[in-house]
C-alpha cells in the first residue's frame, strides 16, 4: 500500500471478473477520492489509478453526481464507453481474470486532500519505481 493512502478512514474495495456487473459489485461511495485498480492473476500488479471530485478556489469541492462510484462504473476508458463495458472487454484481450479495486474518499468533512494531488502522488511514485505509468493510464 502507498503510504499517501494510510491516511483515508472512508475506504473499501471490491473485485470485478469479467463474469460481474460492474454496477453491482462496485461498492464505492459517491464522495471524492481516488482509486486504484490492480490486475490479480500470479501476482498483484497496479494497473491503473484515477481520481474524481475537483477543489475549486474557495476551497469548495466539484464532485460530478455519483463521485467515486459513477467514474469506476460509468466513466470512460479504452472507447467512447463506460468501464462497465470496456473493462470486461479489454480484461478478455489481456487475458486479465479478475481485477481489484481499491478506492479512498479523500475530501470530505474531515479530511481535505485534492483527490488528484493524491493520484499524482501515486503516479509519480509508480513512475520512480517503474519509470513507466500503470498500462491502463494513458498520461497523467
Amino acid at each position: 500500500m502507498y503510504k499517501e493512502l494510510k491516511k483515508f478512514k472512508v475506504t473499501n474495495q471490491f473485485s470485478f471478473t469479467t463474469d460481474d456487473s460492474l454496477e453491482e459489485v462496485c461498492n464505492a461511495s459517491e464522495g471524492s477520492g481516488v482509486f486504484l485498480v490492480y490486475s490479480i492473476g500470479d501476482e498483484k500488479e497496479l494497473i491503473m489509478v484515477g481520481s474524481t471530485g475537483t477543489v475549486q478556489n474557495d476551497g469548495t469541492l466539484k464532485i460530478k453526481n455519483g463521485g467515486l462510484k459513477d467514474k469506476i462504473v460509468e466513466g470512460h476508458q479504452f472507447a467512447k464507453t463506460g468501464r462497465k463495458y470496456s473493462w470486461p472487454a479489454q480484461m478478455k484481450i489481456e487475458d486479465i481474470s479478475t481485477l481489484e479495486v481499491v478506492w479512498y474518499e479523500t475530501f470530505n468533512d474531515s479530511t481535505k486532500v485534492i483527490p488528484t494531488f493524491v493520484e499524482g502522488q501515486i503516479l509519480q511514485n509508480f513512475l520512480d519505481e517503474n519509470g513507466k505509468l500503470p498500462k491502463w493510464n494513458v498520461a497523467f
